[in-house]
């Protein structure tokens, strides 16, 4: 059946209330993700905006997020744990999981903190990592755009599966090359009692980065959208993962633990800020997840668990040339504005109960609280210098508590449900201590979205038809953002509600019909005259990078046994590029298609084809410092590639 949850990590039953979305080999391996974005986007209520080379900025169930919002509203996990340490996120963190080779990729659309803990605000995306046994293949694709690229996995089918993947991409604008690689090695193994499941995957990034194209419209201009005004920017990261998820019965239930460790280290020039800049961070983490479910009664299962995550990390930024908008402008000094390092602690306890009442309808209630530690020191000058704020040395400490309640009634092929959550969010290190000169130090609070939804999924026509929809309203406060003069605000407010549809219907045996569409009306729930003075946000304003309609489908059809064939079709709606809605990006809509053809058994020939009608539109649309800028999409495009199984 599609859209049923992947419970290869155990943490969501297939009769959960809320949300979820997965992806499956057969998608991953058919779609040939060159971004994250190309398979994500797939999913309702998903908006990954592309910028350059692999930089994106995520949306689940909310406007494309940037800054210390960007890197804490969304929990990024790969094999369920966390591949960075809550106080350290990253805007480009789905650049890291091993998702080209992954066996599944599961979404939670809304608030997931009451399971998971910090980040997970808006929704989660978990990358499953292919198991022994799962199989091995090799493919090898050149894209027309210059862009090669190699994946493989060998597995040795009880033991030991590993996974590799190398992209050289030329860059279709000018001084754009990037080269990534990843790898992941998975196991299984009985020691004793335990199953245990041990993993390690790494990534590491080098590219060269384009900038955004000024000016109205820029994006339609063919000749310019090749041209890359910050021909000096690079990005440069790498970053690794070790974890072991042992079980066991023990006494009425099943005890796991996960014990993990993470660390990550990038370098990369600030082509988006107009003073530019080189920004130096990174950390290391570890910890253990422990948790026991058993079966209470006939009626009532039980699950508790705790955390622990200990992590170092570190930020250094400097501007290397003088810049000023005007003659005597000292917002913007040369040399060094932060150098600091931040130590935290995360500890956390929670449980959740599932009782059947009865009737088909069972009852999912859950706690989560959690405390963050924050210890954090500087190397660069305290106090004001320019537009910039070095707080002194200081410690903060936070408490999350967030609850959840939903209710499922599964009468037949269909099941509805209710469901209310909190995501709650620390703050990032990023928001604490990267302060602007209006800002004061421990003026952050804690971020909390309340999120109500009902939905219903299940089938109908005999199977044939399989759906999900539901419908959701979320209240956020303590919103934390960057206006859209680059200046910091640490207590708006925002309001998110929206319905999401996804369907698959097979017309025929051979012709199958699938896709998803999103409505969502998201607003700021605050005033505010923003920096300058320039621009007011209203009570009841549009929030800026907030499409208000978002589709994607497909027709796929298996013509012969050896040929398939599927056209596709990506709508982005139209939305504001700043909070004041006073400007806007009209939206676009992109075809591709895909055909592929089996020779022999394990061995299949596929051709990509990107943006078919080779239309001008923007990855992502913005107006700051009064500026209209776009990221342009790519052209039309063509990938070529050949795939063996055995």
């Amino acid at each position: 059946m599609r859209f049923r949850p992947i419970t290869i990590f155990g943490d969501r039953q297939p009769n959960d209330p809320g949300s979820f979305s997965p992806i499956e080999s057969t998608a991953i391996a058919d779609t040939l993700a060159d971004h994250p974005a190309e398979i994500l986007n797939t999913l309702p209520g998903v908006n990954i905006q592309m910028n350059s080379g692999q930089e994106h900025l995520i949306a689940i169930r909310s406007p494309v997020l940037t800054g210390g919002a960007g890197q804490g509203s969304f929990l990024i996990l790969e094999n369920g744990v966390p591949t960075r340490s809550p106080a350290f996120g990253n805007v480009n963190s789905l650049m890291e999981p091993h998702h080209e080779v992954a066996s599944a990729i599961e979404v939670v659309r809304g608030p997931g903190s009451a399971k998971y803990g910090s980040n997970a605000v808006h929704g989660l995306v978990n990358v499953i990592l292919g198991q022994p046994g799962d199989g091995s293949f090799a493919s090898a694709s050149y894209g027309t755009l210059g862009r090669y690229r190699t994946d493989m996995a060998l597995d040795e089918g009880e033991h030991v599966r590993l996974g590799l993947s190398l992209q050289h991409d030329t860059g279709w604008r000018d001084n754009t090359g990037t080269d990534q690689q990843k790898l992941s090695v998975v196991g299984a193994y009985e020691l004793g009692a335990w199953n245990v499941t041990p993993w390690l995957s790494a990534s590491n990034l080098n590219q060269e980065s384009a900038g955004f194209l000024g000016g109205t419209d820029s994006y339609k201009d063919s000749d310019l959208v090749t041209t890359n005004p910050n021909p000096e920017a690079y990005r440069d990261a790498w970053s690794a993962r070790v974890g072991a998820r042992a079980e066991r019965e023990l006494g009425p239930g099943t005890l796991v633990l996960t014990p993990y460790a993470h660390t990550q280290a990038m370098i990369f020039s600030q082509h988006f800020l107009p003073n530019g800049g080189v920004e130096k961070n990174g950390h290391t983490g570890g910890g253990l997840m422990a948790r026991y479910g058993w079966q209470a009664s006939d009626a009532l299962a039980l699950r508790i668990g705790a955390d622990v995550d200990v992590a170092s990390g570190y930020l250094k930024e400097i501007q290397p040339d003088a810049f000023g908008f005007f003659p005597g402008d000292a917002r913007f000094p040369q040399g060094v504005h932060y150098d600091y390092t931040v130590d935290t602690t995360v500890l956390a306890l929670w449980g959740e109960a599932e009782f059947a009442l009865g009737n088909n309808v069972s009852v999912l209630a859950g706690l989560r609280g959690e405390t963050h530690d924050y210890d954090y020191s500087t190397d660069a000058p305290v106090g004001i210098n320019g537009r910039f704020n070095v707080t002194a040395d200081r410690s903060d400490s936070f408490d999350l508590v967030t609850p959840k309640l939903g209710l499922i009634w599964s009468p037949g092929e269909v099941s509805y449900y209710v469901n209310y959550a909190r995501g709650e969010r620390a703050p990032q290190a990023s928001d604490l201590y990267r302060l602007q000169s209006l800002q004061v130090a421990g003026e952050v609070d804690t971020e909390a979205l309340d999120s109500v939804e009902i939905g219903a999924r299940g089938s109908a026509v005999d199977g044939r038809l399989v759906f999900d929809v539901a419908a959701y309203w979320m209240d956020k406060e303590d919103f934390f953002f960057r206006d859209s003069d680059g200046l910091n605000v640490p207590d708006g407010s925002t309001r998110h509600q929206g319905v999401e549809a996804a369907a698959a219907f097979d017309i025929t045996d051979t012709l199958v019909l699938k896709g998803n569409a999103s409505w969502s009306d998201q607003t700021y729930t605050f005033d505010r005259v923003v920096g300058s003075g320039t621009e007011t946000i209203r009570d009841g304003n549009q929030i800026d990078t907030a499409p208000e309609w978002l589709a994607d489908a497909s027709l796929d059809w298996q013509a012969t046994e050896a040929l398939g064939l599927s056209l596709s079709v990506e709508h982005v709606g139209e939305y504001y590029t700043d909070p004041a809605n006073t400007a806007t990006y009209p939206g676009h809509t992109v075809l591709s298609a895909r055909g592929s053809y089996e020779f022999g058994e394990g061995t299949e020939a596929f051709l990509i084809v990107r943006n078919l009608t080779d239309e001008a539109y923007a990855d992502r649309a913005d107006l700051a410092f009064g500026n209209d800028r776009y990221f342009p999409g790519e052209p039309l495009n063509a990938t070529l590639g050949v795939r063996k199984k055995f």
